[in-house]
């Protein structure tokens, strides 16, 4: 199989879909891996590195995405990419279809077969290629929180672990998650006083064992949410809902309740986050204000961080490339539930529930061998 690695095009993006030990176990096993040229440099790995293992450079983006049987990349085909993609061919990525209907029409429309990162699952149940990036947009949400805590960035000018006579910012981690658990320790190790909010007690239970004594849990309903919220000057959104969109914990009739200058680093926005007020932003326009709450929307946080998130991903993604290399992904997801799931459109049919539903599409189980 040919497979293709192109630089990615979204704005602050720094990371790339393959790491050199990637193509040298594809190329031993008889594939071909296309790389285009520069597609590592945001993550520290040069052209030289990736041919070394045996990766063929190539100049452009059509001519990856022209030869290749499938695409490996980390965010999902900008425009200027789903024209380039062929009926039949393989995108292994993420996708977060449910907050984006253009996406997902564009990708119908293509012909291709979509296999999201963010829907696979493992044996118990996990994301696998969710989890690390949730891992770090997870302690990058409390970074970021922290900063646009500055006066110089609109908020409140508070330091989220205060100092000795002076009390530490209030944080309110909405879901006890992934992304969740890490903002929380994040967030608690700079000193800051945190509450972590989650529907499952079992994961409370959890969450209050192992948090230092800076963390207190709360059941999440939105009574409680109201109650919190008010006190809070920073709020991490960190729900999930596998393929689809994110509740919306805070509407905006709440924001009025809050604290003038406080920040919400809604981590859900791939998903649509689940502050009712959320939008996509980007690296270089990272916030906006609405009822001088200052709301920081990053849709692609991790990318930040090109080379520690390049190789966490692609530690995880490796195993799944290689088996939808060796045998096709129809093979592949006939023998693994958990990475059939990840198939969110086949050749201009929407195969996974959640996607469907979100936009009232028709779900059409994916084609057998």
């Amino acid at each position: 199989m040919i497979i293709g690695v192109p630089t990615e095009i979204k704005p602050d993006e720094y990371r790339v879909g393959m790491i050199p030990v990637g193509v040298e176990e594809l190329t031993r096993r008889g594939h071909t891996v296309l790389i285009e040229k520069g597609a590592g440099t945001g993550s520290g790995l040069t052209d030289e590195d990736f041919a070394a293992h045996g990766a063929t450079i190539v100049e452009t983006a059509d001519e990856v995405f022209g030869e290749a049987d499938m695409i490996v990349k980390v965010k999902e085909p900008q425009p200027v990419e789903l024209k380039r993609i062929r009926p039949g061919q393989v995108l292994f990525c993420y996708f977060h279809f449910a907050a984006d209907r253009a996406l997902t029409e564009g990708t119908l429309e293509s012909g291709c077969v979509a296999i999201a990162f963010e829907t696979i699952t493992d044996a118990s149940g996990q994301l696998p290629l969710l989890k690390p990036m949730s891992e770090v947009a997870g302690k990058m949400s409390a970074q970021e929180g922290a900063k646009y805590l500055e006066r110089p960035m609109r908020g409140r000018g508070i330091l989220l672990g205060g100092v000795p006579g002076v009390e530490p910012a209030r944080a309110l981690v909405l879901g006890g998650g992934i992304v969740g658990t890490n903002a929380a320790k994040v967030a608690a190790g700079l000193g800051a006083q945190v509450t972590v909010m989650d529907v499952s007690l079992d994961r409370l239970r959890y969450l209050s064992d192992v948090m230092p004594a800076n963390v207190q849990t709360v059941h999440s309903d939105a009574y409680m949410i109201r109650r919190y919220i008010v006190e809070a000057d920073l709020v991490i959104g960190a729900v999930l809902i596998p393929g689809a969109k994110c509740p919306i914990l805070v509407p905006k009739g709440l924001l009025s309740t809050m604290k003038q200058g406080a920040v919400i680093v809604d981590v859900g926005v791939d998903q649509g986050g689940c502050c009712e007020t959320t939008r996509p932003t980007t690296h270089a326009n990272p916030t906006y204000e609405v009822d001088g709450i200052v709301h920081y929307g990053v849709a692609n946080m991790p990318g930040a961080v090109g080379r520690t998130s390049t190789f966490a991903l692609a530690n995880a993604t490796l195993p799944y490339t290689l088996r939808l290399a060796d045998v096709g992904y129809k093979k592949a997801a006939a023998v693994d539930p958990g990475l059939a799931q990840g198939i969110n459109v086949q050749e201009g049919r929407v195969t996974h529930q959640a996607v469907a539903e979100t936009f009232g599409m028709k779900c059409q189980p994916a084609l057998p061998n």
